[in-house]
């Protein structure tokens, strides 16, 4: 996906007046993915973002342990002016629900084993239980 296609998809899930704002999103979002997924996995979605998301992804800031959902929407409302957790959880759903699409099936299964549980969820690919 190209990056004006992932910024308009974003942007319409996300219902953002502008692409800045999707881009802002996006940038927190998947630097903070990127923290914790490691090896191949990281590797393999790096390849299907756009090249600057993708230097985001494969540069993310540091991670001391694996954040569960809770406090990666936390850590996300905390680098995004202004946000709340609830406005956090709206920007992570609309970036990673692009992210999934993009992704595919299989990818998404690898990268759900390398995060808490819970991120299902946040992809908006709830597994059963």
């Amino acid at each position: 996906m190209d990056w004006d296609a992932f910024l308009a998809a974003v942007q319409e899930r996300g219902e953002y007046s502008s692409p800045r704002e999707a881009e802002r999103s996006a940038r927190v979002v998947l630097a903070l993915l990127g923290a914790h997924l490691v090896g191949e996995v990281r590797d393999d979605l790096a390849d299907r973002l756009p090249e600057t998301l993708a230097r985001v992804l494969l540069n993310p800031l540091q991670a001391h342990e694996p954040l569960p959902p809770e406090r990666f929407v936390r850590a996300t409302a905390a680098w995004i002016e202004g946000a709340t957790e609830q406005t956090a959880t709206w920007d992570i759903s609309a970036v990673l629900s692009v992210v999934a699409e993009i992704a595919g099936d299989d990818l998404l299964d690898r990268m759900l084993l390398q995060l808490p549980p819970g991120y299902d969820l946040l992809f908006g690919h709830p597994k059963p239980a």
